[in-house]
C-alpha cells in the first residue's frame, strides 16, 4: 500500500519561496499521473498541480500558474513543488496524491500528513 509522505514545508515571507518533496514508504509513484493539493483553513482541499508519469507534461490551477512548477524524478520516487513568489493566500497544508487526469480528483484514499506552508505578509 502506497503511503504518501509530504515534506518542505515553513514559514516564509511573501514573495519567498519553498521546494516541497512527496515520496512513499510502499510502493512506487512511477506509474501514476501525481500532484499537489492543500487545503487552507476553513476550507476545502483543492487541487494545485499535477503531472504525467514521465514528466513531460504539468498543469496548474489558474491561482498558481506562473509561480509553482511540479516536476518528479521517478528514479528517486519523488515529486517535488517549487513555489516562487508565494503570497499570504498559498498558506495551507499542502499534501501530494495520485491524481485522475481527467477528473483532477485524488486517486489513493488515504493522504499523508501533509506538509504546513505559511507565507507571512
Amino acid at each position: 500500500q502506497v503511503q504518501l509522505v509530504e515534506s518542505g514545508g515553513g514559514l516564509v515571507q511573501a514573495g519567498g519561496s519553498l521546494r516541497l518533496s512527496c515520496t512513499t514508504s510502499g510502493g512506487t509513484l512511477s506509474v501514476y499521473v501525481m500532484g499537489w493539493f492543500r487545503q487552507a483553513p476553513g476550507k476545502e482541499r483543492e487541487f494545485v498541480a499535477k503531472i504525467t508519469w514521465t514528466g513531460w507534461t504539468s498543469s496548474y490551477a489558474d491561482s498558481v500558474k506562473g509561480r509553482f512548477t511540479i516536476s518528479r524524478d521517478n528514479a528517486k520516487n519523488t515529486v517535488y513543488l517549487q513555489m516562487n513568489s508565494l503570497k499570504p493566500e498559498d498558506t495551507a497544508v499542502y499534501y501530494c496524491n495520485a491524481v485522475d487526469p481527467g477528473t483532477l480528483k485524488p486517486y489513493f484514499a488515504s493522504w499523508g500528513q501533509g506538509t504546513q506552508v505559511t507565507v507571512s505578509s
